[in-house]
């Protein structure tokens, strides 16, 4: 097959089948705070491809790359197989990618018209390439983009269509039960007290800890309590790995005593109970030293029940928008924006602190917002004609429509509203908070989902209310992110985030946590790598966002609306593969 034998490292043995490379989330450690990218399948699809044979029609593949956030460079993630003599090809392999919600992954489809049995891509025809983020394709109705293909000057080289699918076994967990009999007494005065231990093995032969079961006190015919696990937890996915699971009997001092073990997998288990989920318990030194050994009592699986947990994607996927709403602090301590010293500091060569943040949040959050129409608000500035002092004025100068098109649009209605408004005071954040939860308040359908960044040199003035502002809002479908910038001490702000404790106002506590905080330095490049910067806060300040999503819809009993039907290729002539 074209460009798979030596293509450039990307082979992976194994279980692959020879594929190239797909990314592959670390060792998964259930007991590590770190939740696991999801997986989506990218399948690929072109029509009206330019037709480079004279004779029969263009033989193509598609070659997929990432783009390294640091230097940019673009790296080979993965190629089809070719498909002869069409220009309308539905490739048949797949990109399997890790998705995480607060990253921005670039991603480039070149395709080429293959022309020898060469993995040397110079050595084909070019017949155009499409750019995109993972974001888009996911953010796209029914995640499917469709886009022109291009890079060929002065012709039309047709479209390709990228559908993401998110991988199942990323999200089922089981419901499992255990009971023994006849285990091996191990206590001198009393039965055994008896636990297990759930493993799963690695690629290397090693295993890993993935479930300790309770101990059940004093008996050697123990039921164990029901327990829930993630597939991924279990087995990584892979139905067939084995797991192993050790039965000890517990000590007070931790020197729990070895009783035996057995071997299963994800497969064997599904069956559920039966005579096939009876195992014996095996104590490998017993078996070598008595001849009369059998085992060391059975362990037997009493139920096992699948449970596919609602993902944040299967509600992009079915529909629900994500509307991005910008707020950003006018007050005169972030001082003269004229000023090279000021935190507004209009620099023609590079952005200040609140362009960058604004640009890293507002550029991975657009994708999922069909019409990119984002509301910016501007906060404790004096406004013409008259001086007024406002918290919730439009950068865009339109009160009746403060809606930009785009984050460039935004940063331009930013730089604007900066000669035009004073700098003044003081710092409140509860009006814009208000303005966002009106909106999130007359959409409880889960249609829509609105974030709110709010961007702040610090000092709060209105804390009591901004704290009963948030404590409302949390009843709404809606997160709000802050970032503050410059040196200022941001302990109120801290308070505000809720991860240590539970916002609160007038005795009553948040339904739910919804304020992310950083403070931008902590994210500023030490080399003045501004990508870098921006990555960093982007992943910090989203990362919580698909998790508070859920916790909203779960709380209201919302489920996903099922996605639009799949897209179906028109028939043409069936094609031959190489």
């Amino acid at each position: 097959m074209f460009g798979l034998e030596k293509s450039a490292g990307q082979q992976k043995p194994g279980r692959s089948g020879g594929l190239p490379k797909m990314a592959s989330v670390g060792d998964f450690n259930v007991l590590s705070s770190s939740i696991p990218a999801t997986k989506v399948e990218l399948s690929v699809s072109c029509r009206n491809l330019l037709d480079r044979d004279t004779f029969s029609k263009s033989d193509p593949i598609c070659v997929l790359y990432t783009q390294a956030i640091g230097n940019k460079e673009w790296r080979e993630f993965g190629r089809t197989e070719v498909i002869d003599n069409t220009l309308n090809p539905d490739f048949v392999r797949k990109f399997i990618m890790d998705y995480f919600f607060e990253e921005r992954e670039n991603l480039r489809f070149d395709f080429y018209d293959v022309d020898s049995k060469s993995p040397n891509l110079s050595k084909h025809d070019f017949l155009g390439q499409m750019f995109c983020t993972l974001g888009e394709i996911v953010g796209s109705q029914g995640s499917r983009l469709e886009k022109s293909i291009v890079g060929i000057p002065g012709k039309k080289c047709g479209t390709v269509i990228v559908t993401a699918e998110e991988l199942g076994c990323c999200r089922d967990s089981v419901l499992m039960q255990f009971c023994a009999n006849k285990l091996d007494k191990k206590d001198f005065f009393g039965k055994s007290d008896p636990f297990l231990v759930f493993l799963r093995s690695n690629e290397d032969g090693s295993f890993t800890i993935c479930h300790k079961t309770e101990v059940v006190k004093n008996t050697l015919n123990p039921v164990w309590q029901a327990f829930k696990i993630s597939v991924r937890a279990l087995c990584n996915g892979d139905y067939d790995r084995t797991i192993k699971v050790e039965v000890y009997d517990w000590d007070r001092d931790g020197s729990h005593d070895f009783i035996g073990e057995f071997t299963t997998s994800y497969r064997e288990l599904s069956r559920g109970q039966s005579q096939f989920n009876v195992y014996e318990v095996i104590n490998p030194k017993k078996k070598g030293k008595k001849k009369k050994y059998i085992n060391s009592g059975t362990v037997t699986l009493l139920s096992f029940l699948i449970e596919t947990e609602v993902s944040f994607l299967d509600y992009i996927k079915g529909g629900t928008q994500i509307n991005f709403t910008v707020a950003i602090d006018f007050t005169a301590s972030n001082g003269n924006p004229s000023q090279p010293t000021s935190l507004h500091y209009m620099n023609p060569y590079q952005l200040n602190a609140y362009g960058m943040a604004l640009k890293a949040v507002g550029e991975i959050i657009q994708d999922y917002d069909s019409d990119k129409m984002f509301p910016a608000l501007g906060f404790g500035a004096r406004l013409p004609p008259d001086g007024r002092v406002s918290h919730e004025f439009a950068l865009n100068g339109n009160p009746q429509n403060p809606y930009c098109h785009g984050i460039d649009g935004v940063m331009e209605a930013y730089y604007r509203s900066l000669k035009s408004v004073q700098l003044y005071g003081p710092t409140n954040f509860a009006p814009v908070i208000n303005h966002v939860a009106r909106y999130a308040a007359s959409v409880k359908d889960g249609s829509q989902y609105f974030v709110l960044l709010i961007i702040t040199d610090g000092v709060i003035s209105d804390m009591a209310q901004t704290k009963e502002s948030i404590v409302n809002a949390s009843k709404f479908p809606m997160s709000i992110i802050i970032v503050g910038v410059g040196p200022a001490e941001f302990d109120a702000m801290e308070e505000l985030d809720g991860d240590v404790v539970r916002i609160s106002s007038r005795g009553k506590f948040a339904e739910r946590d919804i304020v992310q905080f950083v403070p931008f330095r902590d994210y500023i490049d030490r080399s003045g790598n501004h990508v870098l910067s921006m990555a960093r806060l982007a992943k910090d300040v989203l990362a919580e966002i698909p998790e508070q999503f859920l916790s909203y819809m779960r709380v209201r009993g919302i489920k996903p609306l099922p996605a639009p039907p799949p897209y179906t290729p028109p028939i043409h002539v069936l094609q031959t593969q190489i």
